[in-house]
């Protein structure tokens, strides 16, 4: 009996110890993911300052004034993404049409799973 009671609980131990990797393996993992995006887009440090200005001032000007009416307000909101931004940046925006090469995590993760076992699929 004293046998059976050890076996079950260096079971228990065991048992723990796996389940506390799995889950510190799956804190890694989610963690070290969003690293993966550096080989997005590296914008310009200079090309923000004058867009942000621009729409800081816009911003200014409408603070300043009464509440505007729904018809001024769906009238700007037609020429662009909103009332302030206008169409700032708006080619620079991901849609369906200008995606199409673009990779998904799921590409860039088996990449990089390849890159490191060093075999193709």
């Amino acid at each position: 009996m004293k046998v059976l009671d050890f076996v079950k609980s260096r079971w228990k131990l065991a048992s723990r110890l796996i389940l506390v990797a799995f889950a510190c393996t799956f804190i890694f993992l989610f963690n070290a993911f969003p690293a993966l995006a550096i080989s997005s887009y590296q914008s310009d440090p200079t090309e923000g300052p004058t867009q942000l200005l621009e729409t800081q001032r816009k911003t200014d000007e409408a603070a300043k004034e009464p509440p505007i009416g729904m018809k001024e307000s769906q009238e700007k909101t037609r020429r662009g993404l909103n009332e302030v931004q206008g169409d700032a940046d708006i080619d620079k925006m991901k849609t369906p049409e200008n995606s199409q090469g673009a990779t998904s995590v799921e590409q860039e993760v088996e990449g990089f799973l390849e890159k490191i076992t060093g075999g193709n699929k």
